[in-house]
């Protein structure tokens, strides 16, 4: 059931922030596959005041009934508002679609155009649209006056400052009511991520007249405070520093274990998560721990269920407070601020910039390296979302469309590994054999008996 039912005259810019926003100061990000509503939740708990959803296709949004379900309409929960559903799209009427459906689950939709990803240049969406003015300028425009939310945008910064400050002001003309500012350059990421620039985003927040997020460089708390100081903005959003320290709005590092248990008490009381959600979370908070205990590291990334990962927890917990009982001292040898087992982040080195001496202080020159050309990529699109497929899929899919696929058929796909078809016989071969036991042989289970999420979970 929707939450949201609109309203006759939506709210909009500063009086959207304040009033159906709540004034939110502390953002979690639109993170795929790790801003489920599980970890939301927890985020939410401990100080977070507004969240995004991950990242959802537009495209596939709209033609697949069953993603809509599993990305969001069943994510529903009274505890989880404000939150805004964010989408990457490169077609208007496909974008409109999708945040139609979407809108009545959420206070606002935003458009991605901030992934800068390589599965985003293949697929035209996210960053790789930024000098495409005319088409998101048409994109925003009619959503600003189709929808019965407000739009918002998420984007990168150019190296330009000036450049960046009429994008943004040209997104504001359009109908964008937020504008979150990502102070890095579509080529700062991976290896060459460095320092965002907050000078980017005073500019563009000294510029326009709607509500600002700043996102980049936010480790702790006191951050968060530094950058609203320095900037101006009205909130300040985290992704990474949000994943290794989920209490970071609270000015706590709290025991990895504590922040572990409790999502995973979440995961298991609230809606279903996919195991590679949880996975994933486990891996981002005990990151600097499992660097010593590469045994466990093993065992975390072939638990097959729930309880698994968290008996992995448990070891690593009782590991951490065996190591704090003896007293060992050696710890600090990682040059980690904190104990390994405390909640704090992962700092990427510094790339250097041959422009500049001070690679620290200056944000404004752009990153030069070296980097392997793309080739123009003669690669063969999904035939459902248009995304990579996999090179031996049976289905000419990718993974994600492949799995929802052979789910529905009960089939299998050799090239992703997925044996539906092969476990469903299985299942049935051991049922005949129990009925030829007893006497009694059992039909074989048609395809609405047989329920292969129990072995199989369904991508997000």
């Amino acid at each position: 059931m929707a939450l949201n039912v609109g309203s006759m005259s939506k709210r909009r810019g500063f009086e959207f922030w304040k009033y159906t926003l709540r004034g939110a100061r502390f953002v979690v990000a639109p993170m795929v596959e790790q801003s489920e509503l599980a970890w939301r939740l927890l985020s939410r708990r401990h100080g977070a005041e507004l969240c995004f959803t991950p990242m959802l296709h537009a495209q596939v949004f709209v033609r697949d009934a069953n993603y809509r379900r599993e990305n969001l309409y069943n994510d529903i929960s009274l505890e989880d508002r404000p939150l805004i559903t964010q989408f990457c799209a490169n077609d208007p009427e496909v974008f409109i679609q999708a945040a139609q459906l979407a809108q009545d689950y959420c206070d606002a939709i935003d458009l991605n155009l901030g992934c800068p990803q390589m599965i985003a240049k293949r697929g035209h969406y996210g960053v790789f649209l930024q000098d495409e003015w005319d088409l998101l300028e048409k994109m925003i425009k009619i959503a600003d006056e189709k929808l019965s939310v407000p739009i918002t945008c998420k984007i990168r910064v150019f190296p330009e400052i000036e450049k960046t400050v009429t994008y943004a002001k040209m997104l504001e003309k359009a109908g964008c009511q937020l504008l979150t500012v990502h102070g890095r350059t579509k080529d700062q990421k991976g290896a060459l991520t460095g320092i965002a620039s907050w000078k980017h985003i005073k500019a563009v927040c000294d510029a326009v007249n709607i509500p600002v997020f700043a996102n980049g460089n936010i480790q702790h708390l006191s951050d968060v405070h530094r950058c609203m100081e320095e900037t101006g903005v009205q909130g300040v959003m985290s992704a990474e520093g949000n994943l290794h320290n989920p209490a970071l709005f609270e000015g706590r590092s709290p025991p990895v274990w504590e922040m572990a248990e409790e999502y995973l008490d979440i995961v298991e009381n609230h809606a279903p998560c996919s195991l590679s959600f949880v996975r994933g979370h486990i891996f981002k908070l005990w990151h600097h721990t499992l660097q010593i205990h590469q045994d466990l590291r093993e065992e975390l990334a072939k638990a097959k269920n729930l309880s698994g990962i968290s008996e992995i927890n448990r070891q690593l917990k009782q590991r951490s407070q065996d190591e704090m009982a003896k007293d060992k001292s050696d710890w600090h040898q990682t040059g980690l601020p904190f104990p390994h087992w405390i909640c704090q982040p992962y700092v990427r080195p510094t790339p250097k910039d041959p422009n500049s001496e001070n690679e620290q202080t200056n944000h404004e020159s752009k990153i030069v390296s070296v980097k392997r050309p793309l080739e123009d990529a003669k690669y063969i699109k999904c035939e459902q979302c248009g995304n990579p497929k996999g090179n031996k899929c049976v289905f000419n899919l990718c993974r994600g469309c492949c799995k929802r696929k052979a789910f529905k058929e009960v089939a299998d796909c050799p090239g992703h590994g997925l044996r539906f078809r092969t476990k469903a016989l299985a299942r049935t071969d051991s049922v005949t054999t129990v009925g030829l036991t007893s006497g009694k042989l059992s039909p074989m289970p048609s395809s609405a008996s047989h329920d292969p999420l129990q072995t199989e979970s369904i991508p997000m």
